[in-house]
């Protein structure tokens, strides 16, 4: 009689330890907060050493599943390490006075933009006060009655000369309302008067027509010498002009030049201010009338009056203001579109007509950020197009130019303004798994030059002291920030179990905190009013409600196992018939459930049929189990002899893809019970994946497979003969729920850990591994001679074919 007890595993192995019997305090409100990460030390290394690098491409890709908190860790160290704020600058866009379609961006020291803003708005406002009162002065009237006198004078001279040469041709030229017009001359040297030349004939009227435009012609010389004192007149009008407003407009270049003098750029702007006020500031004279009623402005498209329009292009865009900031600058872009990242430039309806200015370009993170960090999600950021290459092109130059996207999706447009490109100096952080990390790795070069620094979080922890301290004083920190009921220490204890479990080893903690939160709420919402800590008891009822929210399809199952919808035998020995395990699931949540398992063994050459392969429903690991099983049965037993045989093998009422090689050992131990013709007990149902050697080796979803079992062996009943059988390896994964410990612990549920095919095959047979490769041999020896047989029956007829 084998002696299979010594294949199970110790009770206290199949659950995790007490975690807290060296840590003193009796709830969490004992317990000192902190917010720190736990356990990711080569990823906090990476983003430290990342921050202090300041060369160009040392920007940070921060990996690792979502929950893990990795953007609110990285905010975190970048505050931490990151305390100046020397780096930011205050931008401005200002008009070009030069070429206004191509708006200059001015910058300055963190705080001063704002400062040189007002400046500018406050002296255009004094400039459109003061400018007309200089005007207005006695000094300035004089001047300008001088010029007039003279060019009143000039013109008079020229109209006596001009009247001279046109007396002979019966023509006298004065200044009318109309200007200056030839009137007729009656003969005694009088004009004609209207009512005069109404009595003329219609041949004297066309004479006098006639001899009005030859004079005019040949008068074209005194009428351009007008023409000239008129441009003379205007020219030193203007030159009036500009050296009375030099004077009031120089003052205030002055103070500007004096205040803003360290910054080059600023100086050739206020420079270009005041040149271009100079030359308009005729224009600044006397208060703009009143437009007159526009019926226009009924229908809202009234057009700026004309004094806005001139004041529009002194106007200066504080396109990035900084004084506020007193730290490093972090800005995190949730919504990482081209234009939330590059800026834009926005349009105005004017009269049916789309118009804009530098007042109307409007800054994107990049833009926000600069002088700081940056933190986008990758996956945002490649879902939305243009952007990443955006983001890779600012980086590359180190300039950040606002463009349209109109033009490249070839769309019509309105005319638009090129503002200059801005200088770049940021740290940006990408957030993202592992698999966008490869992915741009491998296909976007550009991405290994730019980002040369790669963080990657881990999804557990160690389970040591110090790693279940923090873990505690975290469950404190969240219980204040959120205002929440303290822990009492079983609550807690039950929270570390629960991490734990998340983490799949009794060795780790999971590094997903906020499941753990998520429990800390839950449990806070369901504990009782007049508590004043939450007890274990919370915490396993928010667990347990937590699961009921999303089990029900396990339920269903259970209950097709119940009624019998689902075949399955717990009791009795079967040939070729052996129970696996498998883990599904729906959403967060997954359950173990066993499968039946079925082969069916006869004469032929073709090996091993894996149905779900032929009918294409089996996934590529799993067709590999299957490959590996062909290996493992040729080494045993075809190695002097082939092996003659055909096995089909299936998972019954099984109509959805299969994939893993979880089943592997499964799917061997009942191709051997086929072949050999021996009974496999069905009360023992089998996990574990197999090599071609016929290792055990270790799989996922343990502790979901065996309380999957369990259930179902709840269901009908049990004989104290049900179990498992599992990789030894998997003994460290093992963390079991209550129910499932004290089973076993009563005899009702057993549980085996076993290395080798040979050590399962004892177990669920009852017979020593000799015994079963004996008649595996022997049957497979029947086989061989089958299939001589059959060939020399086919030669023999093909025989006498040929002698017919």
């Amino acid at each position: 009689m084998l002696n299979i007890d010594k294949y199970k595993v110790k009770i206290e192995e199949l659950k995790s330890k007490q975690s807290l019997k060296d840590i003193d305090f009796k709830t969490t409100k004992d317990i000192v907060p902190r917010q720190d990460i736990i356990g990711q030390d080569r990823a906090v290394q990476a983003i430290e050493f990342g921050l202090k690098m300041k060369k160009k491409g040392y920007n940070i890709y921060v990996a690792g599943v979502s929950g893990l908190g990795r953007t609110s860790y990285t905010h975190e160290l970048i505050k931490k390490h990151s305390k100046i704020k020397e780096n930011l600058k205050d931008w401005l866009y200002v008009n070009n006075f030069k070429n206004t379609n191509e708006p200059t961006a001015l910058c300055f020291d963190a705080g001063q933009g704002k400062v040189f803003k007002k400046d500018i708005d406050d002296i255009t406002e004094k400039l459109k006060s003061e400018i007309p009162k200089i005007f207005n002065s006695k000094e300035y009237e004089y001047h300008s009655r001088i010029l007039m006198s003279e060019l009143e004078e000039n013109i008079q001279k020229i109209i006596e000369e001009l009247n001279t040469f046109a007396k002979p041709h019966g023509f006298k030229f004065e200044v009318t309302e109309r200007g200056l017009m030839s009137i007729p001359m009656k003969e005694d040297g009088t004009l004609m008067q209207e009512d005069e030349l109404g009595k003329l004939t219609a041949i004297e009227v066309r004479k006098l027509r006639e001899d009005g435009l030859k004079l005019n012609q040949e008068s074209k010389e005194y009428i351009n010498r007008i023409k000239a004192c008129e441009d003379n007149y205007k020219s030193k009008s203007y030159d009036l002009d500009k050296n009375v407003g030099k004077g009031l407009v120089g003052f205030y270049e002055q103070y500007l030049l004096n205040k803003y003098g360290k910054y080059e750029k600023a100086q050739i702007y206020i420079n270009d201010l005041c040149e271009d006020i100079i030359d308009n500031i005729s224009k600044f004279k006397t208060e703009n009338e009143e437009a007159q009623p526009n019926p226009m402005a009924l229908l809202g498209m009234m057009s700026p009056k004309n004094e806005e329009k001139l004041m529009n292009k002194y106007k200066v865009n504080l396109f990035i203001d900084n004084s506020e900031y007193e730290d490093c600058k972090i800005i995190i872009e949730n919504n990482p579109t081209y234009y939330n990242l590059a800026g834009s430039i926005d349009y105005k309806n004017e009269i049916g007509a789309l118009t804009t200015s530098f007042m109307e370009i409007k800054p994107g993170s990049l833009h926000k950020a600069n002088g700081g960090y940056l933190i986008i999600n990758v996956k945002d950021l490649l879902s939305n197009a243009f952007s990443w290459d955006c983001l890779k092109r600012s980086l590359k130059t180190e300039k950040i130019t606002i463009e349209s996207l109109n033009k490249q999706l070839g769309y019509l447009v309105a005319s638009t303004i090129k503002p200059e490109p801005i200088d770049l100096d940021v740290k940006v952080i990408l957030v993202g798994d592992s698999y966008y990390y490869s992915l741009l790795y491998a296909y976007e070069e550009d991405f290994r030059n730019l980002f040369k620094i790669m963080a990657d979080f881990d999804i557990e922890i160690d389970k040591n002291k110090e790693n279940i301290y923090k873990t505690v004083q975290l469950i404190a920190n969240k219980c204040n920030e959120e205002k929440l009921k303290h822990f009492d220490k079983l609550a807690v204890e039950k929270l570390i179990d629960y991490s734990t479990r998340i983490s799949d080893s009794k060795d780790k903690l999971t590094a997903r905190f906020n499941k753990i939160v998520d429990i800390i709420y839950e449990a806070d919402a369901v504990s009782e009013e007049q508590n004043l800590y939450i007890t274990s008891e919370d915490v396993q009822k928010a667990i347990n409600q937590r699961i009921y929210r999303s089990n029900k399809y396990e339920e269903k199952l259970n209950e097709m196992f119940k009624d019998g919808t689902l075949l399955i035998d717990i009791e009795g020995e079967k040939v070729g018939q052996i129970n696996g395990l498998a883990v599904m699931g729906s959403g967060e949540y997954s359950f173990g459930k066993p499968s039946k398992i079925t082969a069916s063994t006869y004469k032929g050459r073709s090996g091993v049929i894996n149905i779900e392969r032929e009918i294409k429903q089996s996934g590529s690991i799993h067709d590999k189990g299957v490959l590996i099983l062909s290996g493992y049965l040729g080494a045993r037993y075809g190695k002097e002899k082939p092996i003659s045989m055909t096995t089909s093998i299936t998972f019954e009422q099984n109509y959805s893809g299969v994939d893993g090689d979880s089943a592997s050992s499964t799917e061997l131990y009942a191709i051997i019970s086929s072949i050999a013709n021996i009974p496999i007990k069905q009360s023992i149902a089998v996990t574990g994946s197999v090599s071609q050697k016929g290792e055990i080796q270790p799989i996922g979803g343990i502790n979901q497979k065996i309380e999957g079992f369990f259930d179902v062996c709840k269901i009908k009943g049990f004989t104290g003969n049900q179990g498992i059988m599992m990789p030894i390896q998997n003994v460290k994964n093992l963390l079991l729920k209550d129910e499932v410990v004290e089973a076993v612990k009563e005899g009702k549920f057993n549980i085996y850990a076993i290395s080798s095919i040979e050590e399962g095959l004892e177990i669920i047979t009852g017979k020593k591994i000799n015994e079963i490769d004996k008649v595996v041999n022997d049957t497979l020896e029947k086989f061989r001679k089958m299939d001589k047989d059959d060939e020399k029956k086919k030669d023999k007829n093909d025989d006498e074919k040929d002698v017919k």
